[in-house]
């Protein structure tokens, strides 16, 4: 296994965001190019040279950094592969006062988050935090 930063190839990206199904990505191949391009760091996992694993972070590198997209292929899941790359994001960004994420309300997810050191806003000691988040057009319902 090999562990770096950099930015994969377009069609790398699609192969690995199309193996776990996350077609709001691979749908729009050029956004999906523009958003990696954008991120201020993304780290990648390789097996023999084919991407396997990706973590994509915003940050302005002093008071947050942003997991935004964290994946590994099924057929290499289970292996630390996504521990190792949360282990490179807590080095890359382990000065920067605050390090967050969002993702979905599933069991095995909020365990793995907590394994890596994310603790869930409700359980923040001196009361829980709140998040807000306006998903754009891709929300389903507003209020009014």
């Amino acid at each position: 296994m090999e562990y770096s930063e950099g930015i994969p190839e377009l069609d790398e990206l699609v192969e690995l965001y199309d193996a776990v199904h996350w077609t709001a990505y691979t749908d729009d191949p050029d956004t999906l190019r523009r958003a990696v391009m954008a991120s201020t760091s993304v780290h990648i996992a390789r097996d023999g040279g084919h991407l396997i694993g990706l973590l994509r972070a915003i940050s302005d590198d002093a008071t947050i950094a942003y997991v935004q997209d964290l994946l590994v292929r099924p057929t290499h899941q289970r292996r630390g592969i996504g521990r190792a790359l949360m282990q490179a994001f807590h080095r890359r960004y382990g000065h920067v006062r605050q390090r967050v994420l969002l993702t979905d309300d599933e069991p095995g997810q909020g365990a793995f988050y907590e394994s890596v050191g994310f603790t869930r806003s409700d359980a923040i000691e001196g009361g829980p935090l709140r998040a807000f988040v306006d998903l754009g057009a891709r929300a389903t319902s507003r209020p009014q």
